[in-house]
């Protein structure tokens, strides 16, 4: 009977378990669709100020602002890690790490520096473990992005890029794609290119395969308050946070994507355990029974 009560010990083990699952599964759900329609909010934002923008450089080609300044000798970059701060989804983290790591091998045969800024706390482990320069961090950023703590840890990155220190600054997020697909990306945030192509989308060595935005050919006409550089110079610098917060808006929709399915998967699998385990209790305890009833018939055949 003390194998029957270690299944037993066992199977209200695993339904413990699958309650827990089950709840983090109908937790994430919610969330994600939250964090869905937060990421698909923030896209015509980001595209407008493209668009805006975009147009503003074309009536000023002679105009180069630096973050448009493309450096042929390349001696330094900085690399932004975008990952979570909780576990539980999957590979996602895996997926993200194992490519950062990979560009970062690349950037070392190339005889390029690397500067890290981590935003989640997965990432900034990882990268503290490697024993990579990591020069800025930010960590617990809840449910919701905060654009002025996410722009306060690159404030560092772009700093050094606008001062010649670093020569380009890449982003590292996951993209979302559905609730069952999210697709690590290594993308350039800086320099931006000249036609301000949407980095998810455009066609590049690191960039996500998709069509880059078509260019217009005919000019603009506007009016300017105070001037048109200022006017470009806070564009630019709104487009590029509009780009940041777009990452960790992806990375916390595809969070929650992940987590939903892995907490699915684990309750789909705790099902079957519990399944298995009292297959087994029930075999365990007719063997029992009929033990007892050998006994019980043999004990009277002697008698």
């Amino acid at each position: 009977m003390a194998g029957i009560k270690e299944i037993r010990t066992k199977i209200k083990s695993v339904q413990n378990t699958r309650k827990i699952t089950k709840a983090m599964e109908m937790v994430a759900a919610s969330k994600m669709r939250k964090a869905q329609e937060r990421m698909r909010a923030g896209r015509p934002y980001a595209n407008r100020v493209r668009d805006i923008a975009a147009n503003l450089m074309q009536a000023h080609p002679d105009y180069s602002h630096p973050y448009m300044d493309e450096r042929t000798n390349v001696r330094g970059v900085g690399v932004v890690v975008i990952s979570t701060d909780k576990g539980l989804c999957g590979g996602l983290n895996t997926n993200i790490m194992r490519l950062v790591l990979a560009r970062l091998k690349e950037f070392d045969k190339q005889g390029i520096n690397v500067q890290v800024t981590a935003l989640g706390s997965k990432g900034a482990g990882v990268l503290t473990r490697i024993g990579s320069n990591l020069v800025s961090q930010e960590v617990q950023l809840g449910d919701t992005p905060n654009l002025s703590r996410l722009i306060g840890a690159i404030k560092v990155q772009i700093n050094d890029f606008v001062d010649g220190k670093i020569d380009a600054i890449y982003m590292a997020t996951n993209r979302f794609v559905n609730t069952m697909k999210q697709d690590p990306v290594f993308i350039r945030l800086l320099p931006l290119p000249s036609g301000l192509e949407d980095p998810f989308q455009a066609i590049g060595e690191f960039a996500v395969p998709g069509k880059s935005v078509a260019k217009t050919t005919y000019g603009w006409d506007y009016i300017y308050e105070p001037d048109s550089k200022s006017v470009i110079d806070d564009l630019l610098m709104r487009y590029v946070e509009g780009l940041v917060y777009q990452a960790v808006a992806e990375n916390m929709a595809s969070e929650q994507s992940a987590r939903m399915v892995a907490m699915k998967s684990a309750s789909d699998n705790a099902k079957k355990v519990i399944g298995d385990l009292e297959l087994v209790y029930n075999k365990t305890r007719q063997a029992a029974i009929t033990k007892e009833i050998s006994e019980i018939v043999g004990g009277a055949a002697a008698v």
